[in-house]
């Protein structure tokens, strides 16, 4: 059974910085990609970042672009989000998940983390 463990969530000030940790109970070379979703109260999770398990495709949403980068350690199983400039809007919990290599559908997901802004 796939297992992805978050870490790194908390409370900021708006224009400050966290970083977001997954570990992976597999290799990251067992998935087809790892991504960071984020979702908020009454609205559908959006994907915020992807990184192909090679690292060679990063995706951003346009919201973050320019302030979220992602990105993993093969030999740590560990995927990152480096979250800049924060925003009071960028609160949410953030979920990563693994897309699987059968599906192309991300089928794995960690249990989330909050990640809250302040004005």
């Amino acid at each position: 059974q796939v297992q992805l463990v978050e870490s790194g969530g908390g409370l900021v000030q708006s224009g400050g910085s966290l970083r977001l940790n997954c570990t992976a109970s597999e290799h990251l070379f067992s998935f087809l990609a790892m991504g960071w979703h984020r979702q908020t109260p009454g609205k559908q999770r959006e994907l915020v970042a992807a990184i192909t398990s090679a690292g060679d495709i990063e995706d951003y949403a346009d919201s973050v672009l320019g302030r979220f980068t992602i990105s993993r350690d093969i030999a740590k199983n560990t995927t990152y989000l480096q979250m800049n400039s924060l925003k009071p809007e960028d609160t949410a919990v953030y979920y990563c998940a693994a897309k699987s290599h059968y599906s192309g559908r991300y089928d794995y997901w960690g249990q989330g983390t909050q990640v809250t802004i302040s004005s």
